[in-house]
């Protein structure tokens, strides 16, 4: 196991927060913590070189009474930082990974078969992943009640394990759906769960798109504050969104390679549907990226378009365009009483504003980059002034029918 001076590795560090830019005051931050933890414990401990296991048993410590208390929780990331400067050379920015566990024993087995299945079926890579997670997580919770053959599987051991996921019961179910289906089609178990799963069903309201009008639109456009490096970036996030429909995941994914300058085209494949999109690199979307380039973005090798706002500068992610953009709908001060108001709701603007301007299905399809016609039938729903054209009169209806009866009914 790597062992170094504990003063040489947080050097080490210190120097790297420089080299990419973290801020003074964080530098100064962590220089406390690492003062007033790690250092001051192997001090107290007698302990000179620094190594993993060491950084452990002081993140045992940094406990309040069983829980964990934001101070505690700054330490174990002072920890987190060294670990990774001694193991990996660089800082790994602080993020949310969810853990996956190795769907092995006999029942990660009949688990591996469905996950094949799904593949051959051509599922996204998106979607195969959540369902691995999500499998990963069941089989760990069979592997805490002993259960190793699928035959075990009882409906409690299944309840238990949705409700352990309050807030995420939907995916969870039909994860679990899909693969008892699965093992039913493949006489791996009986019919014995389908009751269990049809009480589960969720039978979501009619729902109509969030959008808003092409004045709320350009309100939202024009609030952006593009006097720093991050409103620059965000206000180039915002018209890709508005202007052209792009979902989060595609604006993060942006590469300067799916840029043509020359042609003034933008082509990309789309992460949720896999097909490749063709779209006009417009003036004022064209000059809001350039205006970004040249003076807000970090300098970088990094292809992606987009960075995060804050050192160590990494690609923007999908949680980073959409907390942006959300955050500047709010602030626009356009009324969202009752409306989803994130990229999605500017994709969902852009469709009524083509339906508004008369443009028919296929090339509305096209340009937001549907598989086919069918889903972007859904936006029938928001073209009010279309569809009052399909609104039948009321006929009159006679007195004596109200009066039927004595007009018991309707007094």
């Amino acid at each position: 196991m790597e062992e170094v001076n504990i003063l040489e590795l947080t050097e080490r560090c210190i120097k790297y927060f420089q080299e990419h830019c973290y801020t003074s005051n964080r530098i100064t931050v962590y220089k406390a913590l690492w003062r007033n933890g790690i250092i001051r414990y192997m001090s107290q401990k007698g302990i000179e070189s620094y190594s993993p296991s060491v950084g452990a048993d002081f993140v045992s410590t940094c406990h309040y009474h069983g829980t964990i208390r934001p101070q505690e929780r700054e330490r174990i990331r002072s920890i987190h930082v060294l670990d990774d400067m001694l193991q990996l050379g660089y800082i790994r920015k602080r993020c949310f990974t969810p853990v996956f566990h190795a769907l092995d024993g006999e029942i990660g087995a009949e688990m591996e078969k469905l996950i094949a299945h799904l593949t051959n079926l051509r599922r996204s890579m998106v979607t195969i992943k959540d369902y691995r997670l999500y499998l990963s997580e069941f089989l760990m919770h069979l592997n805490t009640r002993n259960i190793k053959h699928v035959p075990a599987i009882t409906e409690s051991d299944i309840l238990t394990f949705v409700s352990s996921h309050p807030t995420n019961k939907v995916n969870i179910v039909s994860a679990l759906r899909v693969l008892f289906r699965f093992w039913k089609e493949e006489h791996i178990v009986d019919d014995r769960f389908e009751e269990l799963f049809d009480t589960y069903k969720v039978h979501k309201p009619e729902r109509l798109p969030s959008y808003f009008t092409a004045d709320e639109v350009k309100r939202i456009e024009q609030s952006v504050s593009r006097s720093s490096a991050v409103g620059k970036r965000n206000y180039a996030m915002v018209l890709l969104a508005s202007r052209l429909g792009l979902r989060a995941s595609d604006i993060a994914n942006l590469q300067f390679s799916n840029i043509d300058w020359d042609k003034n085209l933008i082509t990309l494949t789309m992460q949720k549907t896999g097909k490749v999109i063709e779209l006009p690199l417009l003036a004022d979307v064209g000059n809001a990226i350039i205006d970004y380039l040249r003076h807000g973005r970090h300098k970088s090798d990094i292809q992606s378009v987009f960075l995060s706002g804050k050192a160590p500068y990494v690609a923007a992610t999908k949680a980073i365009v959409c907390a942006a953009i959300q955050d500047i709908i709010i602030k626009s001060g356009v009324d969202t009483s009752g409306k989803h108001h994130g990229p999605h709701s500017l994709r969902h603007s852009l469709a009524s504003a083509m339906l508004n301007g008369g443009s028919i299905m296929p090339v509305i399809s096209e340009s937001l980059g549907h598989r086919s016609t069918q889903t972007t039938l859904a936006y029938l729903k928001i073209d009010i002034r279309s569809l009052m054209k399909c609104a039948l009169p009321v006929p009159e209806i006679a007195g004596c029918f109200y009066i039927q009866r004595g007009g018991a009914f309707y007094g």
